[in-house]
């Protein structure tokens, strides 16, 4: 990859490690390996989303609770009117009951009134009245009947949607607390592993002093140990068990204008020198910590005065390449790709196995001193 052309995927990364756990990044520098952060981000989120989507169905269904009860509400009116009739319905119609009994019943009576008639148009409004008589009064058993059946209607229909409303309330409710539950589970994984590597790298750096101080009382001298690239390189103890956290969240300008002049200042007099332009415009662009790249190179190399091969000044696989600034950028690109670009001891132990302690103590003393 040449220096010209960065490639523009990599702002992903940058975002991962800008926002990825920001809240975990927040209350402690630890930093997990590049594909347990992304493994974990992505967990995280989905965790995270589960969590809002069972709020808002709890929300949903909640509403449609308070929807249904408002109706109730409105509705609890035109029952208490209904109510409210009712004894007059009924008095009505247990009158007109009686009275269209006595009609049914007393047929005599009914002949008699029918006969009495002195001519037929009197005949025929004896029998328009009596139809009106019987008509009122089955209207008002009929009425009584339908203003009855209105009332359980209502209310059953009402309690009906109102039970219903409340059991996926109730279901919103329990796949809420199941998401919250996932979600603090896996921030209590996240807690614990940010905890294991605190303990790994305090471990380090015990063990990188204890090395010291045997190699101090010993005639051999100071204490070293073999680098990823073959080298011996001295072991150096930082002074803070970890780096504070170094993220390009600000605008490309103000990054490398901060950082340049500081990287050059450490690289001064050896190969690398004049690149800090070089190794502050990749950080930025892949979202790695720019002091990561510059300290590696020290311990690996000496700062490029001793490079297994051209250009390699970080012991980096079997790469070679034909200019600094090229072998930069190919390995800033691959600390954000492989190693979440930051330093971490599970980082350590994948980029040097056999000498890990030794090689995150001296990094990290050399990122310290940037």
């Amino acid at each position: 990859m040449s220096p010209e052309t960065p490639s523009r995927s990599s702002r992903g990364l940058r975002k991962l490690v800008t926002l990825g756990l920001a809240g975990l990044i927040a209350t402690t520098p630890l930093m997990l390996p590049a594909t347990a952060l992304a493994d974990t981000e992505d967990e995280l989120q989905s965790a995270q989303q589960a969590v809002q989507e069972s709020n808002q169905a709890y929300e949903e269904a909640t509403a449609r609770v308070d929807e249904l009860q408002s109706q109730m509400d409105a509705n609890q009116d035109h029952i208490d009117e209904l109510e409210a009739q009712l004894p007059g319905l009924q008095e009505r119609a247990t009158d007109s009951i009686r009275l269209l009994y006595k009609m049914q019943q007393g047929t005599g009576g009914l002949l008699d009134l029918l006969l009495s008639a002195d001519d037929f148009y009197s005949l025929l409004s004896t029998i328009q009245y009596l139809d009106v008589i019987q008509s009122r009064n089955s209207d008002a058993v009929d009425e009584l009947v339908a203003m009855t059946d209105e009332l359980a209607l209502t209310q059953a229909n009402l309690n009906a949607q109102r039970e219903e409303a409340e059991k996926e309330q109730e279901r919103a409710e329990e796949a809420l607390d199941e998401a919250e539950e996932a979600r603090d589970r896996l921030e209590a994984k996240i807690a614990a592993q940010a905890a294991a590597e605190a303990a790994a790298r305090k471990a380090a750096i015990e063990a990188a002093i204890k090395a010291a101080q045997e190699a101090a009382g010993a005639e051999s001298g100071d204490a070293t140990f073999t680098t990823e690239s073959g080298s011996e390189a001295p072991i150096e103890i930082p002074d803070l068990p970890d780096a504070d956290i170094v993220v390009p969240d600000s605008d490309r300008e103000s990054f490398v204008a901060e950082w340049a002049p500081r990287i050059d200042a450490y690289l001064a007099g050896s190969p690398l020198a004049g690149q800090g332009t070089t190794f502050a415009e990749a950080a930025w662009e892949y979202g790695c910590d720019p002091r990561l790249s510059p300290a590696i190179s020290m311990v690996e190399s000496s700062q490029g005065r001793h490079c297994f091969l051209p250009h390699n000044a970080w012991g980096w696989g079997s790469s070679s390449w034909g200019s600094w600034e090229e072998a930069i950028w190919a390995h800033v690109a691959g600390l954000a790709s492989g190693y979440g670009g930051q330093l971490t001891y599970a980082g350590a132990q994948k980029y040097c196995p056999p000498n890990a302690d030794a090689w995150y103590a001296s990094v990290l003393a050399n990122m310290l001193s940037i």
